[in-house]
């Protein structure tokens, strides 16, 4: 070992960020396995690395005492008080042992376990650096795919995107750009690894923080976000400062803002909704399109409620597939029966809308069993 050495050190810091006494502590921990290895010595070995000159000493550390029973970790108190008058019983004295050809053995020894230890470290700087982007937006480029993930490169690492977390209708080929949500970063045995997802409701929650600066900075709110990936969101937002229209904020000139969303989702539509503290309210809101006439609540049940709408307003209400219907259940936490305003005279004496309970936030579902269309599908 050398300056040679300490050059390679160096180096290696400077390219691949790993610091010097990273490298150094496993390559003196390579070397006391080393030397064990080939000389049979105890285990009262140290080895010591001069990060100046990149000399190495190896040392028997033995134990002063009055009688000696093994010279390789002992020495008698005699021997140590000939070395330095102040040496006592229980004392550790330091002996060189560094044999003439240890550095060429060290080096064909230690060189595997030095460079695995290299190489835990670079896993540990990656697993640091993007461990900080959880729950948060990336841009990536496809790299290739297999029956299992869609491979995204993010710099300095690979992540995958899982079948669960890929957009039906998007196809997925090398090259191409995407966003994508980092969903959970995990630091295996194997090295660092990262989920993205591209169906993650918060997926669209970031894209519209990157558009609109009201939603960065907190004017705007986004209070819930409902997802059938591909297909449609519900997302309700309120406004801090009254003067602020939190809908209009979100759409945007001329439909701008939540035009860059839909784009990079690929044409997903989007309904942004006003978040209100009335439930009914909120509920009609989150039936957009659709026109509501009024919304009475189960007094049975906190959560049930019988949305009525025009007789011409019911399919539109209800959505392709019970879509609508069913994500507005989701976004406000009721469980909701629409209902036609001709058949509205049947039902039950309701409760009083203003009267209604604040939405949870557990899974609800949705009632429409007066219309055709087939809402298990």
């Amino acid at each position: 070992m050398s300056k040679e050495m300490i050059e390679a050190l160096d180096a290696l810091e400077k390219e691949k960020g790993v610091k010097k006494e990273i490298v150094i502590e496993a390559l003196e921990a390579a070397l006391v396995s080393a030397y064990k290895r080939n000389y049979g010595q105890a285990q009262n070995v140290e080895v010591e690395f001069d990060d100046r000159k990149g000399n190495i000493h190896v040392y028997a550390v033995k134990e002063v005492t009055e009688e000696v029973f093994d010279s390789r970790l002992e020495v008698s108190l005699d021997e140590a008080l000939k070395l330095n008058r102040g040496y006592e019983i229980g004392d550790q004295i330091k002996f060189e042992v560094t044999p003439k050809d240890f550095g060429r053995i060290a080096a064909q020894t230690a060189k595997q376990v030095i460079m695995q230890r290299v190489r835990e470290a670079e896993r540990s700087i990656v697993y640091n650096e993007y461990s900080q982007y959880e729950n948060e937006i990336m841009q990536g480029v496809v790299e290739r795919r297999d029956n299992r993930f869609v491979y995204v490169n993010l710099g300095r690492i690979e992540a995958v995107l899982g079948r669960q977390d890929q957009i039906p209708n998007e196809d997925y080929q090398p090259h191409d750009r995407i966003k994508v949500y980092v969903s959970k970063v995990e630091n295996t045995t194997k090295g660092p690894q990262v989920f993205v997802s591209r169906t993650h409701p918060d997926l669209v929650k970031r894209l519209f923080e990157q558009e609109v600066p009201e939603i960065y900075d907190g004017t705007v709110e986004i209070m819930s976000i409902v997802r059938e990936a591909g297909d449609r969101t519900k997302m309700s937002v309120r406004s801090t400062d009254s003067n602020i229209d939190a809908v209009g904020t979100c759409v945007g000139p001329k439909g701008q803002r939540v035009q860059a969303v839909v784009n990079e989702l690929h044409g997903e539509n989007m309904d942004i909704v006003a978040w209100e503290e009335n439930p009914a309210d909120y509920i009609a809101n989150a039936l957009n399109p659709a026109e509501v006439l009024n919304v009475n609540f189960d007094e049975t049940n906190d959560h049930n409620c019988v949305v009525i709408v025009p007789d011409d307003q019911l399919s539109l209400a209800i959505g392709k597939k019970g879509q609508n219907a069913r994500l507005a259940a989701k976004l406000t936490g009721y469980r909701i029966d629409i209902e036609r305003e001709s058949e509205a005279d049947n039902l039950p004496e309701s409760a009083p809308m203003t009267e209604a309970p604040a939405p949870e936030t557990a899974e609800s579902d949705v009632d429409t069993t007066n219309d055709e269309t087939d809402l298990n599908e």
